[in-house]
């Protein structure tokens, strides 16, 4: 007898007689993922249940290891993965055709959509599920010389490192901005990422990472030994995919990330110096007005990204820190003084021990408080000799030293 699965950690919203549709669901779901060795790859409602696509996990790396002679299916089954999970019309049957598979039934004794919402349907088959996501920002918060401290050291300042990013978080609840916020540890940091998948989640990500920052180098200002880690930190917007460990002989209710943009960031954050904040070169989708309250989808650079983010810093003053009022937050990227007083921005191409490079921005956050003085992260462009990395051609617009 397989143990019973953790029931999700959306039931205790659902009504009592909900919350038992979904755990008998969730019963269902166990069986068919056999302790990890299949994934649920899509679903549909059908004539009393549902209908679920069912594969062994091995079946995906039999496919990205296809090559050009199996092109189709494999771009098939990336957008399988990078779609939603809930299929409707002939998605179902196009999926099983190319997966070569029939789909799995599972009877319940409800209509899915009336005795339990598609979306919580949805967000159960989620855990068993591959999703794959294009364009989602991630910070890399490193804490600095790690290895080299008491095993107690290392408890305390990873302790210190998840207060302050619960207090930034807090904080943004506090000014009613969207984020749900998601973590994975990195064995001496974390990756942090919004689960919203809006062009706005990117944005209040980068706003977030400030005040993570902000709160532990006030933090570090008032530390005795080494309690309070010293950070580098890393942003950067790509793709991943998304999956849930296992934790026991259940899948998680937290999900997990890797792919490109995790991989950017951890080389970037191996050649970052201490205290120093890098953006990765980027294009990221942003949502841009169009007149008659109808918004555009475009696509911008890192360079512009950061610029427009400050435009909405605004929504951050007022914020407390250490009891102090934030007055204003300035956030750019570094580049050298020009005769007329303005800025080039720099970019830098940075080599692994791998021997592959990859582009990034040095960044710095200027956070003015009213009654104490300022708060300065990043490292100034004059002071990286240290920085292993070469300048590459730079963009054409400049923000600030």
């Amino acid at each position: 007898m397989q143990p019973s699965p953790t029931v999700l950690a959306v039931a205790p919203e659902l009504p009592e007689e909900q919350q038992t549709r979904l755990a008998a669901l969730e019963e269902r779901l166990h069986e068919l993922w056999a302790l990890g060795r299949n994934l649920l790859l899509t679903w549909t409602p059908s004539a009393e249940g549902i209908d679920v696509l069912v594969i062994p996990h091995y079946v995906i790396a039999e496919f990205a290891a296809a090559g050009a002679e199996n092109a189709e299916a494999r771009k098939f089954i990336d957008e399988v993965i990078a779609g939603p999970k809930l299929v409707t019309g002939d998605g179902m049957e196009q999926a099983a055709a190319h997966i070569g598979r029939a789909p799995v039934h599972v009877s319940l004794d409800f209509a899915p959509g009336d005795g339990l919402s598609l979306r919580a349907i949805d967000a159960a088959i989620q855990r068993y599920s591959l999703s794959y996501v294009e364009d989602r920002a991630v910070a890399l918060f490193d804490v600095v010389g790690f290895s080299r401290h008491l095993p107690l050291e290392q408890v305390t300042q990873l302790n210190s490192l998840a207060y302050s990013v619960n207090a930034a978080y807090s904080k943004m609840l506090n000014k009613s901005i969207d984020l749900q916020f998601a973590r994975t540890t990195t064995g001496d940091g974390f990756y942090i990422w919004n689960r919203e998948r809006s062009v706005e989640a990117n944005v209040f990500l980068y706003h977030l990472m400030h005040l993570v920052m902000a709160d532990n180098a006030v933090a570090r200002t008032k530390a005795k030994g080494n309690t309070t880690p010293l950070l580098r930190t890393c942003f950067h917007i790509g793709g991943h995919y998304e999956f849930y460990q296992s934790e026991g002989l259940s899948p998680t209710i937290y999900s997990y990330i890797v792919g490109d943009v995790t991989i950017e960031l951890a080389r970037m954050c191996e050649r970052a110096l201490p205290g120093q904040v890098l953006v990765g070169d980027f294009d990221a989708p942003i949502r841009v007005p169009h007149g008659d309250d109808i918004d555009e989808i475009h696509r911008i650079n890192a360079v512009d990204f950061i610029e427009r983010t400050q435009a909405t810093l605004s929504s951050l003053e007022g914020l407390v820190l250490s009891g102090d009022g934030i007055e204003s937050i300035k956030c750019y990227l570094t580049g050298t003084r020009q005769t007329d007083g303005s800025f080039t921005i720099k970019r830098y191409r940075i080599r692994d021990k791998h021997g592959f490079s990859r582009l990034a921005y040095n960044a710095k956050i200027n956070i003015y408080r009213r009654n104490a003085d300022p708060i300065f992260l990043g490292i100034q462009d004059h002071v990286l000799d240290a920085f292993e990395a070469v300048e590459d051609q730079p963009p054409e617009a400049g923000a600030g030293e």
